[in-house]
């Protein structure tokens, strides 16, 4: 039976963002992170983040393409509002003011990108649903990502 408590790891903890970082000043360094990834040269790794930007209607007047081709012009506030919507929020302002209050739990899609769960066996599922029934099972702990929920097996 696997653990289904969050799974503490020293293991994959990027310089920055370790455990005694509140949520605000992650999400602020995961979001300059993010912003210098989307103005870098490779396409293939500005390109997702882009399409996140678009996704969550944070530029709605452009498309995948257009913000591609004005990547550049890109600004911290715009990831910020971005990863503030992917979590829940109308904006990063209401974000700002009430994520430290929230678990630290609520960031570990953020923490599984970045890798601080690098060192343990995962399981994909295609919603939550299946991952609890799943984790009923076996145990894991459950991380939604998007849609999807990975399970992290320690």
């Amino acid at each position: 039976m696997w653990s289904s408590h969050y799974p503490h790891s020293t293991h994959g903890v990027m310089a920055g963002f370790g455990p005694a970082l509140c949520n605000s000043d992650f999400l602020r360094r995961y979001g300059k992170r993010l912003l210098r990834t989307a103005r870098s040269g490779k396409s293939y790794e500005a390109i997702p983040i882009v399409r996140r930007i678009v996704t969550m209607s944070v530029t709605p007047e452009l498309s995948v393409s257009e913000l591609f081709a004005l990547r550049e012009s890109l600004q911290l506030k715009h990831l910020l509002h971005t990863l503030a919507r992917e979590i829940g929020f109308s904006c990063w302002e209401a974000c700002v003011r009430q994520i430290d209050a929230r678990p630290a739990s609520l960031l570990d899609r953020y923490r599984f990108e970045l890798g601080q769960f690098c060192d343990f066996q995962t399981n994909w599922f295609p919603d939550m649903e299946v991952a609890q029934h799943w984790q009923r099972q076996h145990g894991g702990y459950l991380i939604a990502f998007g849609r999807q929920v990975v399970a992290i097996l320690h």
